[in-house]
């Protein structure tokens, strides 16, 4: 019986638990540039860095058993309207790795950046094609839409130095275009049509990940903070803002994978903040900087006791 049960649960293991690898991801590279740029102690970034990369190859070895032993499980997501936008997590966890690596261990980089930018690519085409194919609903719209899409910023962040710069724009220009359009619908859905899922509600916090991805993209390609930038930068900041504004809807939300949804976008908010006081050096940008290094701190936290303690309960990988 007790084998049925964790076979079951190895069945029901969801590809969003890459959000956890996307979460810790964004505090590794967050503690790195608070180590370069607020006087951090260097040793948190590297603990959290093979951290990091021990959940990635630990997420990744159950997920590939899954795909072995219940292969049309795995199908199901792959067509499922909402969990297919979820695979790009993975690719985006290996872009992620690569950030992380870059620095110190460039080869190592280019190991996760490479395949992580093939596979990213091949997920943008995909998805698309699978919204073009197939008509979706617009109650099955929500935030987590922009990740293989919008997803495609990342690209640049981490491949500097690794292709022509011509190629990092074009993944830049297409995660920026689709980060535009998906937002006009994903906000006409929530203004005019029925409210999302409780489940979902922490993908709001993505509304604040393409802009605050976008600019520090747009910085390393370009390494000049312009209208544009600001642009971008100051969009990020809104949504922030407008999150905080709207705490109250998030306290009392049912305890759900997706939580570490809230992670990685308050991090990219982070590293964005910590760069504009590098660049600017004001009094303004590195409070924020700390505020928000406290808050992705904080919020990691609490969504990683939370994980543990439902992982206990064993009420995570369970059919919905």
């Amino acid at each position: 019986m007790e084998n049925s049960l964790e076979a079951n649960r190895l069945k029901f293991f969801p590809i969003m638990m890459y959000a956890i690898v996307m979460g810790l991801s964004g505090l590794t590279i967050t503690y790195q540039k608070a180590a370069l740029w607020l006087g951090f102690p260097a040793i948190l970034g590297e603990i959290l860095m093979y951290a990091t990369t021990l959940v990635f190859f630990i997420v990744s070895f159950i997920y590939v058993r899954k795909t072995l032993t219940y292969k049309m499980a795995v199908v199901n997501e792959f067509s499922h309207p909402i969990r297919i936008n979820f695979f790009a997590a993975i690719s985006i966890s290996m872009l992620m790795l690569a950030i992380i690596y870059r620095e110190e261990f460039p080869l190592i980089s280019a190991l996760f950046w490479y395949p992580g930018t093939i596979f990213h690519f091949y997920l943008t085409m995909y998805t698309i094609s699978f919204w073009i194919n197939k008509n979706q609903q617009l109650d099955h719209s929500n935030p987590a839409w922009f990740i293989p899409i919008v997803g495609n910023v990342l690209v640049p962040v981490g491949g500097m130095g690794f292709v022509d710069i011509d190629i990092l724009i074009y993944f830049f220009s297409v995660g920026i275009f689709f980060w535009i359009i998906l937002f006009s619908v994903i906000l006409n859905r929530i203004i005019f049509h029925n409210q999302m899922a409780v489940k979902f509600m922490p993908t709001l916090f993505i509304l604040i990940a393409p802009p605050a991805v976008g600019f520090i993209a747009y910085f390393k390609m370009f390494g000049v903070v312009d209208t544009f930038a600001l642009f971008l930068f100051n969009l990020a900041l809104f949504f922030t803002l407008l999150i905080l504004f709207m705490y109250k809807n998030f306290i009392k939300i049912k305890f759900f994978i997706s939580w570490w949804a809230f992670v990685f976008p308050i991090a990219a908010m982070a590293i964005s903040a910590m760069l504009m006081y590098h660049i600017k050096g004001t009094l303004f940008f590195e409070i924020l900087s700390y505020v928000m290094v406290a808050a992705t701190t904080i919020i990691i936290l609490i969504v990683a006791y939370q994980t543990i303690v439902h992982i206990g309960k064993k009420e995570i990988c369970i059919q919905e």
